[in-house]
């Protein structure tokens, strides 16, 4: 009986594995003909923004970094004046070359001027006054016990500071009176739903918002929503790009009418991209390129790991220890 028992488990796995269903083109174009460089060592830690390699030293959105960060530090993010801010995730943080002491785990966090806006592990929201030390403004929010790693910075955005949270909404607090103007739910019923995504469209005073299961517009006029199971979420002047779980890439206005589609059969697009046109970075081994308005599609062969850490800053895509230029 046990050995029965042992092969219908050894049977059921098989089924199972063989069962997965992979994104085969029927062609590519080969490999894209693109600029290849070395970076110093792999990935140990990402955002949106950037990333810590192994070695101590930085990827922003201004390339590799010499600056190092101390032992057990990570990055999240660079301030307005280009100081690094790290974490080591415990009870400090790092502003270039200034270590603050905090009393809760820091998990992002943005710097202008003088004020410092952080987000910490515990969903308590915070802005201090470097200069002084002081706590400007505090909120204790709901503890969030399931998050997405994809956990975005707060954004200075004129005299008002937003503060994405890690239960669904959207702190925005006036820099002016050191006070919480308004409280946005975007979604505030998932299960995952920390805010990974924030962006503004600055021609028409746009609020872009993303969380793991929704993507919100928020104008002066309205706020829009719409559901989706988000894979990556970006934003070019004032078109919306998203890829979602199901291998589908979809192409948004500002006030979220999907103007265009394409579905890509058990695809699984770790990031977007775009230069003159769209890229998606696929996990088994393809970039797949669409043109702006979506009436072309061109696949090719992408040398990368699906279990390697990637991260896209503008036109780079980083990975391993290498990164590559998007033409």
């Amino acid at each position: 009986m046990k050995y029965i028992l042992i092969s219908l488990t050894a049977i059921l796995l098989f089924t199972g594995c063989s069962s997965k269903k992979y994104f085969e083109p029927d062609d590519t174009n080969g490999k894209l003909k693109v600029e290849k460089s070395n970076i110093s060592s792999t990935i140990k830690s990402m955002n949106r923004v950037g990333a810590t390699l192994e070695d101590g030293e930085i990827i922003t959105k201004d390339g590799l970094s010499e600056f190092k960060l101390p032992e057990n530090f990570d990055f999240l993010n660079t301030a307005w004046d280009g100081k690094v801010i790290a974490t080591n995730y415990k009870d400090k943080l790092l502003i270039g070359d200034k270590q603050i002491d905090v009393k809760d785990v820091v998990v992002a966090a943005s710097l202008k001027d003088d004020k410092l806006a952080i987000v910490y592990s515990n969903n308590t929201i915070e802005l201090i006054d470097i200069n002084t030390n002081k706590s400007l403004f505090k909120e204790y929010l709901p503890i969030s016990l399931a998050n997405d790693t994809r956990i975005t910075n707060p954004h200075f955005m004129g005299n008002l500071i937003l503060f994405p949270t890690l239960n669904g909404k959207v702190i925005i607090v006036s820099s002016l009176t050191n006070e919480s103007v308004k409280n946005i739910s975007v979604d505030p019923d998932g299960e995952f739903n920390n805010i990974i995504f924030l962006h503004v469209i600055e021609s028409s005073q746009t609020l872009i918002v993303g969380t793991p299961n929704k993507i919100v517009s928020i104008s002066p006029k309205e706020i829009l929503a719409k559901d989706y199971e988000v894979r990556d979420i970006l934003v070019n002047n004032e078109d919306i790009y998203v890829a979602t779980i199901d291998g589908q890439i979809s192409k948004l206005t500002a006030n979220l009418v999907e103007v265009a589609k394409k579905k890509y059969k058990y695809s699984k697009i770790h990031a977007l991209a775009f230069t003159d046109s769209l890229y998606a970075i696929e996990s088994q081994g393809y970039i797949i390129n669409i043109t702006e308005d979506f009436s072309n599609d061109r696949i090719y062969d992408f040398d990368f790991d699906s279990e390697d850490r990637l991260l896209v800053i503008d036109n780079k895509v980083y990975f391993n220890s290498d990164y590559i230029t998007l033409p």
